[in-house]
């Protein structure tokens, strides 16, 4: 016998579609005055206006998501609530829109009120049902690609035909048959397990447990498709989704039945005799997987009391704690619970972290960049099919775990009604915080009501992967957080920003250590500048003093042997004079007594004076230097034997008499000899005598010729002037 009411017929007879009902298609454009409308519809009697009458005014908005202008196409899904006819009760419709964009400069004609650089329109088409989306995804893309490219919006014949065609197969009841076919189309599972990997489960039950879920993601069709991919886990929701547009809606309860037979070789059949699907949009729940802002006081609304949504507008995410209970944000990958019993409930057992960790290891290990959505060994592990039966298998195991339990309850005083295969309790492998907290919610008690209560008995109330925790668990719980921490990629990051900045500190180094070297180059060979300046000074100082001595040492030898030449010359020429005198024989007139000096001061000291001139020559050759001429202005005296010389030639122009002799100055010998007779004669001599002047004068001479005389000259002379020893002058004769 069939079952009363199963998946097969709820989308055959109705429960998910309305026979009645014909796909529309229809055109939004956004208007730069007056923002998304609609433009025109094609399935509909000529100027009716289905918007109008249905009351969908949130139309354009859901049409045009926010931020498909960022992308040259984009999908949007959302659903509409078709009110309540006389033929037909309320019931919810599915939409699908592919928007585009087209550079207005390409338009072969240009509208008047297209002011913008860009055109942006909407080709929608609206459904009973969105099984078959997959399908009809590829099929609008493909007719709104086409019109585009026409670059004339004014012909829409294409778009007239592609509505004919989908009514034609409403019609024929193609949409209708084999509901199985291509109904997972674009759903990627694969995708949601290995993005979420063992938080996949958390979100299926999660959706069990009917809370304000809000998923965010900048891209419209993934943000639409992780919510398809989700429900779709949940075996024949799909085609039971004729409550989801509205939190008033509730046809499925009153339609449902509970099944009286079964035939366990027809899946369908068992699926439907176990109570599934779990009707997780019934009344005051909704599901919106593109909801635009506009629709936000539907989500504040009393009457609302779960729902699953996704927006792209990140105003949500600055409201998340007033509109949702938990947010998956698929921009993040992130999962965020608000609500502090619902972490607690959604908390996985060690079973249950056992089997997801199953699945995405058989995922991962399959997983084919280049094509996602199926396995690159081709194979059925890991495939979509793959993950759809290991997941029903886990929700006939939860409810038949849950039957058993409350038929543990009901008879927990009575040991003989227990099963004696089954070991304790078996829904503690699923977490008793979540059976419980699920035990609350309105699709449990709709299943509970609508069900057998010894499930059990045909399902096996045991969890896929039962036991506790083991070393298997607690390594591959060990893997999965190293992965989860996504090591390898910070490390290559890390190694990355590393290398960067050990390239950047060994540059730097570089740098420092040779401008370092440079500057201790410069300061050394600044250091040997200055000591080769230093050294160059010092040469240049000790050459000028050498230079400036030697000159000092030569001018003074120079002036010494000038002086000594010349006045051994100057002494010898008079030498020389007097010699010729003595042999003329003029030194006899100094007997004469008319010259008044008596004969004690003539020549009579014949031997003595020639022994005194054979000296005086002597001394002038043991000099070396030849005789000349004397001169009163010679260089070589100085100034005060200059003076001392003219003195005497004034004096001596004043004796008339004396005018054929030379100075007296001028013989040595005359000088000493007249000063000895002198001595002898008065024994004394007035200072003003010419004679004692040139006695002294004859011994400053001398003093220069030759030092060690000088002082015996000066006593000599020093005693005569004063007239107390003139009879020692011989002792000077002895000197010389």
């Amino acid at each position: 016998m069939a079952a009363t009411s199963t998946p097969d017929s709820a989308g055959e007879n109705g429960a998910g579609s309305s026979p009645g009902f014909s796909p529309l298609v229809t055109v939004v454009d956004f208007h730069h005055h007056r923002g998304p409308e609609v433009e025109r519809w094609f399935g509909v009697p000529e100027g009716s206006d289905p918007a109008a009458e249905y009351d969908w005014p949130l139309l354009p908005f859901m049409a045009l998501s926010d931020g498909a202008h960022a992308a040259t196409e984009d999908f949007s899904y959302f659903t509409l609530l078709r009110p309540a006819t006389e033929d037909s009760p309320a019931t919810s419709l599915f939409g699908i829109s592919c928007t585009r964009q087209l550079d207005a400069s390409q338009l072969l004609v240009r509208p008047a009120d297209v002011t913008r650089s860009t055109v942006q329109k909407a080709v929608v088409v609206i459904a009973d049902s969105p099984q078959f989306f997959g399908m009809l995804r590829e099929r609008l893309s493909v007719v709104t690609s086409a019109w585009f490219a026409q670059r004339e919006f004014s012909d829409t014949e294409i778009l007239r035909r592609f509505q004919e065609s989908l009514a034609e197969e409403k019609a024929r009841g193609q949409l209708n048959e084999e509901v199985d076919r291509d109904q997972y189309l674009g759903m990627s599972l694969r995708e949601l397990v290995r993005e979420f990997r063992w938080q996949t489960l958390v979100l299926l039950k999660c959706c069990l447990l009917q809370p304000k879920m809000l998923f965010f993601g900048s891209r419209c069709e993934r943000l639409c498709m992780m919510q398809f991919s989700l429900i779709s886990l949940i075996p024949g929701l799909l085609r039971n989704l004729q409550d989801s547009a509205g939190p008033d809606l509730n046809s499925y309860e009153s339609k449902i039945s509970q099944p009286t037979s079964l035939r366990t070789s027809d899946r369908n059949s068992l699926l439907s005799y176990m109570g599934l699907p779990l009707q997780i949009f019934g009344k005051g729940s909704l599901f919106g997987p593109y909801t635009p802002l506009q629709q936000l006081d539907i989500l504040a609304d009393f009457g609302t009391k779960s729902y699953i949504v996704g927006s792209t507008n990140s105003l949500l995410l600055q409201q998340r704690d007033r509109y949702s209970d938990i947010l998956i944000n698929l921009d993040e990958n992130t999962i965020n619970i608000t609500s502090t019993s619902l972490r607690t409930a959604l908390a996985l057992s060690h079973s249950d972290r056992r089997w997801i960790d199953f699945i995405t290891q058989e995922v991962n290990d399959t997983w084919d960049d280049a094509n996602p959505g199926r396995p690159k060994t081709m194979g059925y592990r890991g495939s979509e099919e793959f993950i759809r039966l290991q997941f029903e298998e886990y929700l006939l195991s939860l409810i038949s775990s849950v039957k058993y339990h409350n038929y543990l309850t009901q008879n927990a005083h009575n040991p003989r009604m227990l099963l004696p295969h089954i070991d304790g309790d078996p829904s503690v492998d699923f977490s008793n915080e979540w059976v419980e907290y699920w035990v609350k919610t309105e699709n449990y008690r709709i299943w509970n009501m609508h069900t057998d209560s010894h499930l059990f008995d045909i399902v096996e109330p045991r969890h896929p992967c039962a036991g506790g925790l083991t070393i298997d668990d607690v390594q591959r719980r060990i893997q999965q957080q190293v992965q989860d921490l996504h090591l390898d990629e910070r490390f290559a990051v890390g190694k990355e920003v590393l290398g960067r900045n050990l390239a950047a500190g060994r540059d730097k180094a570089s740098t420092m250590f040779n401008k370092l070297y440079a500057d201790m180059e410069a300061l050394r060979e600044a250091q040997r500048k200055r000591a080769e300046e230093s050294q160059r000074a010092e040469g240049a100082e000790k050459n000028g003093s050498s230079a400036h001595h030697n000159g000092d040492s030569a001018k003074a030898q120079h002036t010494v042997s000038s002086v000594g030449a010349r006045a051994g010359a100057y002494i010898g020429s008079w030498t020389s004079w007097a010699d010729q005198k003595r042999k003329q024989g003029w030194g006899r007139s100094n007997n004469n007594p008319a010259n008044g000096s008596g004969g004690g001061g003539g020549w009579g000291f014949g031997g003595g004076r020639k022994a005194k001139t054979i000296n005086t020559e002597l001394a002038v050759e043991k000099n070396g230097t030849s005789l000349s001429s004397p001169a009163l202005s010679s260089p070589g005296f100085r100034s005060s034997e200059k003076i001392q010389m003219s003195d005497v030639q004034l004096h001596r122009a004043s004796e008339g008499n004396d005018k054929r002799r030379p100075l007296t100055q001028d013989s040595f010998d005359e000088s000493l000899l007249d000063a000895a007779g002198s001595a002898d004669e008065s024994g004394g001599s007035s200072p003003s005598s010419p004679r004692k002047y040139t006695a002294l004068r004859r011994e400053s001479v001398s003093s220069d010729a030759r030092p060690d005389e000088h002082e015996q000259h000066i006593s000599n002379a020093s005693e005569t002037k004063d007239g107390s020893k003139a009879e020692e002058t011989p002792k000077i004769t002895d000197v010389a």
